[in-house]
């Protein structure tokens, strides 16, 4: 703790002085382009890979970067979603999968989560995505896991009804990357449009 606090002391310093006139107009605005949906992992930070600035992004992290499809029920997920496409309007939605997830590894491995009973509840949002990617010869790998999951979520995310008017209205697009950690590189996956879906 002493380390982020320390991290706070200097962001005010010296980052946000020179930020100054930015942080002014974000107190009375927000108008992010782009909802950014990736996963919780620490080493995937949304703002720093695409180096956006304060308020171009709109983001929401889940484990395994899961968008559960759309439901009755009361989900943070989901309301994150309408109140980014409905409300904020965004006109861009990136579903970010990552090399080396925790998730897609305990899937791909079939790790047991019997101690971690919500876990594996919230991992059943990647069946589909366990589905495809399995092969004749047997379970998914890893990478290939992580590609057809964020391809998943990507169809998850398009019967979300706010998200499925945006792209009737051809005034929001779908993109699929994944961030590989070790290289820093962020291969496109798909893109979906109205056409597209």
């Amino acid at each position: 703790m002493p380390d982020l606090m320390d991290g706070v002391a200097n962001f005010r310093r010296d980052v946000f002085p020179a930020k100054a006139g930015l942080f002014a107009r974000l107190a009375t605005e927000h108008r992010p382009t782009t909802l950014f949906i990736g996963c919780s992992d620490a080493r995937v930070v949304p703002e720093l890979i695409t180096q956006s600035e304060p308020g171009e992004l709109f983001v929401i992290r889940t484990a395994g970067n899961l968008v559960p499809a759309h439901s009755t029920a009361a989900d943070g997920t989901a309301a994150s979603i309408e109140f980014a496409v409905s409300v904020l309007g965004v006109s861009d939605v990136i579903v970010c999968g990552h090399s080396g997830c925790g998730a897609m590894t305990a899937l791909a491995e079939g790790h047991d989560l019997s101690a971690a009973p919500q876990v594996a509840t919230w991992l059943r949002h990647a069946d589909a995505s366990v589905a495809r990617a399995a092969t004749a010869e047997g379970p998914a790998e890893v990478g290939a896991l992580v590609w057809a999951n964020v391809s998943a979520q990507l169809r998850n995310l398009a019967t979300h009804p706010s998200v499925a008017r945006a792209l009737a209205e051809r005034r929001l697009t779908l993109h699929g990357w994944v961030f590989d950690i070790a290289s820093g590189a962020v291969d496109r996956l798909e893109t979906l449009d109205r056409a597209g879906v």
